[in-house]
């Protein structure tokens, strides 16, 4: 057990003869029990400033611990985004090919479709264009028979009938 200012205060040293000077030791012993005073208070004091340093370093782990697992929660957060994303990328892109081959597809089907249209269109021009030569073609060979010949030359004697009255 430590001394205390008392227990020098209190103090009682046994005489002898040719000892040391009672006035000198009291003083010595008072000295000292200042002394040990100062200390004893320096040391409550550094005691307390030393439980306050512990108690913010204290505050400071735990807000450290709080702050890591603060982190760690962010970044498992920030991974499960990640990862939703990139599947949300991928059905968006298997969405996207669908409807590419879905457009493709009723494309090649329209296309198709069209060169058909363009196929029966081209029959159909031919048979006309066949049609309409077949038409010219016997109007050409009425109007190459001889009875036309004979209406001309009618047509040309009453022209010059007709001329001739007039003047």
């Amino acid at each position: 057990m430590p001394l205390t200012p008392l227990d020098i205060h209190n103090k009682e040293f046994s005489r002898r003869l040719r000892g040391y000077d009672e006035d000198e030791v009291n003083e010595f012993l008072d000295q000292v029990i200042k002394d040990y005073e100062i200390v004893i208070r320096e040391n409550k004091e550094l005691h307390n400033q030393m439980m306050s340093i512990q108690e913010r370093l204290d505050h400071f782990v735990h807000i450290e611990e709080t702050l890591s697992k603060t982190i760690i929660v962010a970044q498992e957060a920030a991974d499960e985004v990640k990862n939703n994303a990139k599947k949300e990328a991928q059905l968006i892109i298997k969405e996207s090919e669908k409807n590419a081959d879905r457009i493709i597809n009723e494309s090649l089907s329209k296309s198709r479709k069209i060169a058909m249209e363009v196929e029966e269109l081209k029959k159909q021009a031919s048979i006309y264009r066949t049609r309409f030569r077949t038409l010219v073609e016997a109007q050409l060979e009425l109007l190459s028979q001889d009875g036309w010949e004979a209406l001309e030359s009618s047509n040309d004697s009453r022209n010059t009938r007709e001329a001739n009255e007039v003047y």
